[in-house]
């Protein structure tokens, strides 16, 4: 064969196609994945917009109702990567009859020694109440009552209020500032 002709069908061709055509099919995929995985986090995004792409209490009250079932989702599923990612790094969490935790650190290490396995959170209906922080966020009121699954007969279910401070920052909504005080047993 003479310079410029190329052999078609050896076996060093063969595996040389059928290798970058591994490759392309991995790169595919790899590219599929990212898609999906952009698309996945614009989804959430739209989910809880932006605090600048807010324009009405409903919107709010919707986004801050979004959060709130997010984090306690995690809380009660002791999923402690994500219940941590709703928080600052220099969260303060004042309780009336447990005191006061600093930090993201501290406070996701209290939910897995005193929560995990032991008690679960639900917002009591009708009672949340949100209010817009201009520049910031938001503030977040309600009550929330705490089973204690399979020991209820001992241990009751217990009931509170709380108050979380919301802020819209690079991208994230994140609780800076948490109040749980009036902690009692709900009524039968």
């Amino acid at each position: 064969m003479g310079k410029g002709v190329r052999r078609f069908g050896s076996v060093d061709e063969s595996w040389e196609r059928c290798a970058m055509n591994k490759v392309s099919a991995g790169l595919r995929i790899a590219l599929m994945v990212a898609a999906l995985m952009g698309f996945a986090v614009r989804g959430h995004a739209q989910e809880v917009p932006p605090l600048e792409k807010i324009q009405s209490q409903a919107e709010l009250d919707k986004a801050i109702t979004a959060l709130d079932a997010a984090v306690f989702d995690s809380y009660n599923k002791c999923d402690l990567e994500k219940f941590a990612n709703f928080f600052v790094e220099n969260v303060e969490f004042y309780h009336d009859q447990g005191g006061v935790t600093l930090g993201r650190a501290a406070l996701t290490d209290s939910v897995k020694k005193n929560i995990c396995g032991k008690v679960t959170r639900e917002l009591v209906p009708g009672s949340l109440q949100v209010f817009y922080m201009k520049g910031y966020g938001a503030i977040e009121m309600g009550v929330h009552r705490f089973h204690h699954p399979g020991h209820e007969d001992t241990e009751g279910v217990g009931e509170g209020r709380f108050i979380h401070l919301w802020q819209y920052k690079d991208g994230a909504w994140r609780i800076t500032r948490v109040m749980s005080y009036d902690h009692h047993a709900a009524a039968k």
